[in-house]
């Protein structure tokens, strides 16, 4: 499709409205998921250093109560 100037191309034909929606939901959407992913990431590394730190804890504790 080839467009006589920019304003031509922003106007799409007369569907820009539903052209540029169209982009700017799905660049909401993909930005969303991204976000969402890293959030849900972090969170889990988070709770994966805690338990790991617990652990090492814990086996800290029963070395001590058995050296006793």
């Amino acid at each position: 499709m080839h467009f006589a100037s920019f304003s031509d191309f922003m106007a799409m034909g007369g569907y820009a409205f539903y052209v540029w929606l169209s982009f700017g939901l799905t660049l909401i959407s993909l930005v969303g998921i991204i976000v969402a992913t890293r959030m849900k990431t972090r969170s889990l590394l988070n709770e994966l250093r805690s338990k790991q730190a617990r652990e090492e804890r814990r086996k800290a504790a029963q070395q001590m109560e058995n050296t006793l």
